[in-house]
């Protein structure tokens, strides 16, 4: 395995360091665009075709698009030689997360905030709660593992593989913890999703690989689409809050409830892995990654499935569009963490 030792300040481009004031100003921006011009947003709204909002699926096409570029599943062979980081990754983000997930969302929506949430409203914020613990990080990762100078080879085989079961896994979970949590499950939409947002943009990103061919072609390639993500992301959270401004506007303590389960499975995930690989004696430049993989969502998938389950109107929707504007402040404090606690782990 190779060390990918950048500096820090080489490591996060501008638009992902400050990614949660661009979410934030989109979501002003939206909000505004909904007071000012509510024709537009109910416009895109309605442009949808088998439950599959269409201006929001390029949209998340731009985001996803980029990052499977990224994949490179000839890099799996090399992990062989050190296990246990992906071992804690794959038993953290398949056998515990989904699940901590979903019963966080419960505790707290059925029982700690039900006198101040309708019990409609809950079954949403449960339900985009679940999408998000559901789908483990993809795309900025790559970003904490240069932060915490991450060995990038194991990294992208950490993805890989997590993508790999994602395809099978994804849908299932989700429909199995809706299911356990009495909220309706339209199967035919959530498998239409996930081929959608997962399956294909993955082959596609396989095949432009393989037309590319070189490593540097490849990296060049991604440098110009990357821009995509941010824009893509940016895009969909003013649609989101266009849509869902008034409800904001009238109960703004409803961002911070969907806040707080968020928060605690993000700081328990990332301690319950990070742990487990020190205790291991996994080397740190493989143990940072593998514990911000669980700890970091890939929220375009579950943005991307909350509209096409529940709509853009949705509540789910509005929960994990908070899951991206609470995941960068956490995920950069959990970087400096790491970084401070390098020496107690093996080298």
């Amino acid at each position: 395995m190779t060390t990918s030792t950048p500096k820090p300040d080489q490591a996060i481009g501008f638009f992902e360091r400050y990614l949660s004031v661009w979410i934030a100003l989109a979501m002003l921006a939206g909000m505004g665009i909904g007071s000012v011009a509510p024709g537009l947003v109910k416009a895109v709204a309605a442009a949808e075709v088998a439950s599959i909002n269409l201006v929001v699926a390029v949209l998340i096409w731009a985001m996803v698009y980029p990052m499977m570029v990224g994949v490179d599943f000839r890099a799996v062979a090399g992990v062989a030689r050190q296990p246990k980081g992906l071992i804690v990754t794959l038993v953290v983000n398949w056998l515990i997360k989904p699940f901590t997930m979903a019963l966080l969302a419960v505790l707290f929506f059925e029982h700690v905030f039900a006198p101040w949430i309708a019990p409609e409203d809950a079954a949403q914020y449960i339900a985009g709660l679940i999408l998000l613990g559901a789908a483990p990080c993809t795309a900025m990762v790559f970003v904490w593992s240069q932060l915490t100078r991450g060995d990038a080879t194991y990294t992208l085989v950490q993805v890989s593989v997590n993508d790999l079961i994602m395809v099978v896994a994804f849908a299932p979970i989700v429909a199995f913890l809706l299911g356990v949590t009495d909220i309706v499950v339209p199967w035919e939409t959530l498998v239409l999703a996930t081929v959608l947002y997962v399956v294909l943009p993955l082959i596609a990103g396989l095949i432009t690989r393989r037309m590319l061919g070189s490593k540097t072609a490849i990296e060049a390639f991604s440098a110009r689409v990357k821009p995509l993500s941010v824009i893509g992301l940016i895009a969909t959270v003013m649609i989101l809050f266009g849509l869902q401004g008034e409800v904001i506007l009238e109960r703004p303590m409803v961002i911070a409830l969907i806040a707080v389960p968020i928060l605690i499975q993000s700081y328990g995930i990332f301690a319950l892995a990070y742990g487990a690989a020190w205790a291991l004696k996994v080397p740190h430049r493989i143990a940072a990654p593998c514990a911000m993989i669980g700890t970091s969502n890939f929220f375009e998938l579950a943005v991307a499935v909350a509209i096409s389950l529940f709509g853009l109107h949705s509540g789910a929707a509005l929960a994990t569009v908070v899951g991206v504007l609470v995941e960068v402040p956490v995920m950069l404090s959990l970087v400096a963490f790491a970084n401070r606690t390098r020496a107690r782990f093996a080298t």
